[in-house]
C-alpha cells in the first residue's frame, strides 16, 4: 500500500480529500469539481479516486447507477499522530508571530506620526 504522504503529494488528489471532508459526494460531483478546477478529464479524476481507493484514504460505495464516495478518516489520524510531534515548536513560533503582530498594531495606534508620515508620503 502507498504511503498516505506519497498520495496526499498530488494537489488534485488532495483537493478531491479536501471536497471529501465536507461529506459524501457522487463520482459525478467530483469530477464537476476537479474539472473545473484542475481541467482535467473525467477519466483523470476516476484515475486520483481509484489511488484514494486503493491507499486506503477514500470507500466508495454504489448506489444505484451512481458511486458514492466519502472520507476514510484512519489514515489522516495517522498523519496528525505523526504531525504531533512537531505541533509544540510550531505553537511556540506562533505564539510568538502573533505577539509581534499585537505589538506592530499597538505601536500603529499609540505612535500619532506613523500615519501622518504614509499620508505625506503617498501624497
Amino acid at each position: 500500500m502507498t504511503h498516505p504522504f506519497v498520495i496526499l503529494g498530488d494537489p488534485v488528489r488532495r483537493r478531491i480529500v479536501e471536497v471529501l471532508g465536507s461529506g459524501e459526494r457522487t463520482s459525478g460531483a467530483l469530477v464537476t469539481v476537479i474539472r473545473r478546477e484542475f481541467g482535467i478529464t473525467q477519466s483523470a479524476v476516476s484515475q486520483h479516486l481509484r489511488v484514494l481507493r486503493d491507499g486506503g484514504l477514500a470507500t466508495a460505495r454504489v448506489d444505484g447507477p451512481r458511486r458514492l464516495y466519502s472520507l476514510e478518516m484512519a489514515p489522516l489520524k495517522a498523519i496528525n499522530t505523526w504531525l504531533d510531534r512537531f505541533r509544540p515548536d510550531w505553537d511556540r513560533h506562533l505564539d510568538a508571530l502573533a505577539t509581534e503582530v499585537a505589538r506592530g498594531k499597538r505601536e500603529r495606534r499609540t505612535t500619532p506620526t506613523a500615519g501622518r508620515a504614509r499620508r505625506t508620503r503617498a501624497a
